[in-house]
């Protein structure tokens, strides 16, 4: 190769550095507005059952609760990644909005997107991630993507159930009273299987006793701290 044509090819070269360069600069910045930082997203296996909250903090009644959601929608040692029917999905950057038909139950035909550990369909996940989500799209973006890491499956769903306006009664005072069939009767409509719902499974009837223990593991882990 000429030294004229080295040159020729070294400045096309440099031309496009500054390009790529701004390209992979962007690639990071919304890898790291979406998933909180520049790891991939990730997908926590427990090896317990009714395992703890991947996220830290809150009330220890609103977290019990949430555990025992759990332990009836998304009985698996990989809650946060299962979807309705058993299937797992890798990528948690967002909600899979993907439709498993039903084959059991008054529903059998129909099909359900419900996903991760409180089992949430795309509809709800959107109305209520739009409302609670910690991490809100940027302004200038034309659609809204919120991730479904564990941590944010857990943030949208304790905000949720702490917010009296939306259920119309304060769930965290209910059970502070003892009144925890009260409230899983109150979420039947949303979660069917907690035992008042059309969908009860083998596990329905035992709720109020893993309350009752997870409750527990709250209360003692909130002690620990002070």
């Amino acid at each position: 190769m000429s030294k004229t044509l080295k040159r020729f090819y070294f400045k096309g070269v440099e031309k496009l550095i500054g390009p790529v360069a701004a390209l992979l600069a962007f690639v990071c910045m919304f890898q790291w507005y979406i998933y909180g930082s520049l790891e991939p997203n990730s997908d926590p296996v427990f090896q317990k059952n009714q395992p703890p909250l991947i996220m830290e903090g809150g009330d220890p009644y609103i977290r019990a609760l949430m555990r025992t959601i759990g332990a009836s929608e998304a009985n698996s040692k990989r809650p946060y990644s299962i979807l309705y029917g058993g299937e797992h999905i890798s990528d948690l950057s967002r909600h899979p909005e993907k439709c498993v038909k039903i084959t059991v139950g008054p529903n059998t035909g129909n099909c359900s997107t419900a996903a991760g550990r409180y089992q949430v369909i795309n509809t709800t996940w959107f109305r209520i991630a739009e409302r609670y989500h910690p991490k809100q799209p940027m302004p200038m973006m034309f659609w809204a993507s919120y991730s479904f890491e564990p941590e944010y499956q857990d943030q949208v769903v304790y905000s949720w159930l702490s917010d009296s306006k939306e259920w119309g009664v304060n769930i965290s005072q209910l059970l502070r009273e003892g009144k925890v069939n009260q409230v899983l009767k109150k979420l039947s409509p949303t979660w069917t299987s907690l035992g008042y719902g059309i969908e009860t499974n083998s596990i329905s009837s035992s709720l109020p006793r893993i309350y009752q223990k997870v409750l527990q593991e709250e209360l003692s882990a909130v002690q620990k701290v002070q």
